[in-house]
């Protein structure tokens, strides 16, 4: 069952993760008042209602590979968005731990 005051809080805690930068999906959980609910947090953006004002993107595994389910186009549209905002990935294809906010 969706939880919209969770829902609204995820998508606040995205909203504040500033261009350049990454969360994971535990640290949006826990900014959200769930930190246990990492999954829940996936959930929540799949069904994010404003792709364009919710930067869902912005959140990765806590080892800072991107979703390879991302909801807008798959894997390489969202590394090409992290990209296009200035974070930096390793060559083993994961975000670099200096971008995680």
């Amino acid at each position: 069952m969706r939880d919209n005051g969770f829902f609204a809080e995820v998508y606040r805690a995205v909203k504040a993760v500033p261009r350049g930068r990454v969360a994971s999906y535990g640290t949006i959980a826990a900014l959200a008042g769930r930190p246990r609910a990492a999954r829940a947090v996936g959930w929540a953006l799949h069904c994010n209602p404003d792709p364009e004002g919710i930067p869902c993107y912005r959140v990765v595994t806590r080892d800072g590979r991107v979703s390879s389910a991302f909801a807008f186009g798959g894997e390489n549209v969202q590394r090409e968005l992290l990209i296009k905002d200035g974070v930096e990935f390793d060559g083993s294809g994961r975000v670099k731990r200096e971008y995680f906010v």
